[in-house]
C-alpha cells in the first residue's frame, strides 16, 4: 500500500486549455493532495481563464509568468507548441510533465530531451496506459515469457469528429498520436525494437512491422478514423509457452490519473526521474521517425 502524501503539494503550472487540458490535466493536477494547480497559460486567454477559475488557479499572461508561479510545468498542447516551450521551462529550472510525442519530428523531440538533460530537471511522459495497474501486471508477466511474435492494435474513431479531432491530429494522423503507446508497449513486452517499417496513410490506417533485438517480429495497426463503439487497444504475445493478451476494453482509465500524479510529484520532490521520462520519449520518437521513413 502506498504511503499517504505528506508535506506541501508540488506547485504545477499548466500550458494549454483545450479539451485534453480541461478533462485530464487540470482536473488531475487540481485534485491533489500531491499537486496543486497554480496557474494556466494558453494562446487563447479566455480559455485559460475558464480553466483557471474552475480549479482555483491564476491565469498567466505569458509562459514566463507561468514558470514564475510554479515549480513544475504540465503540457497539454500540440507537439509543435510543446517542443517550443518545454526547453524554455527546463532552462528556467522547472520539472516537466510532457505529452507524447515530444515534438512534431525527431529534431524537435531531440531538442526537448537535450534541454532536459542539460538543465538536469525531472521529466515525465504522459503515456497514459503505463500508469494503469493492469498494464504493469501485463508487462511484468511478459518479462518472464519467451516471445516469438506479437500482434497489436490501437483503433478508434475520434478523428472523425468531436473534441479530439484537433488540427494537429488530423494533419499527422494516428502514427504520431497513437503510435507512441503501442511502440512503447511492444518495446517493453516483446523486447527492444531494432527496426520499424511502416505502410499506409497515417490519417486513415497505418500498419507497422517491428523487428526486435531477440529476433521476434511484431505487428501494430493504428487508426483514429474507424467507427467503433469505443477505443480498442490490444496486444497479443505468442511464444512456445502459449499466449498472453493485454486488452483495455474493461479498463477504467480514471485509475491512471492518481498513479501518474503521485509518481510525478514524488519524482519532482526527490529530484530523480523515473523510466517514463524525456529520454523514453526520444526513444519512441526515433522509432516513429523510422516508421515515417
Amino acid at each position: 500500500m502506498t504511503a499517504p502524501w505528506t508535506g506541501p503539494a508540488i506547485r504545477v503550472g499548466l500550458v494549454g486549455a483545450g479539451p485534453w487540458a480541461r478533462t485530464m490535466h487540470a482536473r488531475m493536477l487540481a485534485a491533489g493532495p500531491e499537486t496543486e494547480l497554480t496557474a494556466v497559460w494558453a494562446r487563447r486567454p479566455e480559455a485559460a481563464a475558464q480553466v483557471a477559475v474552475e480549479h482555483g488557479a491564476r491565469t498567466a499572461a505569458c509562459p514566463d509568468e507561468l514558470f514564475e508561479r510554479c515549480e513544475a510545468v504540465a503540457f497539454a498542447v500540440p507537439p509543435a507548441v510543446q517542443a517550443q516551450l518545454a526547453p524554455r521551462a527546463a532552462r528556467a529550472g522547472r520539472a516537466l510533465l510532457l505529452e507524447k510525442p515530444l515534438g512534431p519530428d525527431l529534431a524537435a523531440a531531440r531538442a526537448v530531451a537535450d534541454a532536459v538533460a542539460e538543465s538536469g530537471v525531472v521529466s515525465q511522459l504522459v503515456l497514459t496506459k503505463r500508469y494503469h495497474p493492469a498494464t504493469r501486471h501485463f508487462l511484468a508477466r511478459a518479462r518472464g515469457m519467451t516471445v516469438t511474435g506479437a500482434r497489436s492494435c490501437y483503433l478508434h474513431g475520434a478523428f472523425l469528429g468531436g473534441d479530439q479531432a484537433t488540427a494537429w491530429r488530423l494533419a499527422h494522423g494516428a502514427l504520431l498520436d497513437l503510435g507512441p503507446h503501442l511502440l512503447d508497449l511492444l518495446d517493453l513486452a516483446v523486447g527492444p525494437v531494432t527496426a520499424v517499417h511502416g505502410t499506409g496513410d497515417p490519417r486513415r490506417w497505418t500498419e507497422l512491422t517491428c523487428e526486435h533485438e531477440n529476433g521476434a517480429v511484431s505487428q501494430a495497426s493504428l487508426s483514429g478514423a474507424v467507427a467503433l463503439p469505443r477505443a480498442r487497444t490490444r496486444v497479443e504475445l505468442y511464444g512456445p509457452e502459449g499466449e498472453l493478451v493485454y486488452d483495455t476494453a474493461d479498463l477504467d482509465h480514471e485509475e491512471c490519473w492518481p498513479v501518474l500524479r503521485r509518481e510525478f510529484a514524488a519524482a519532482v520532490r526527490s529530484g530523480s526521474a523515473g523510466p517514463v521520462d524525456a529520454q523514453r520519449g526520444l526513444r519512441l520518437q526515433q522509432l516513429l521517425d523510422q516508421a515515417l521513413r
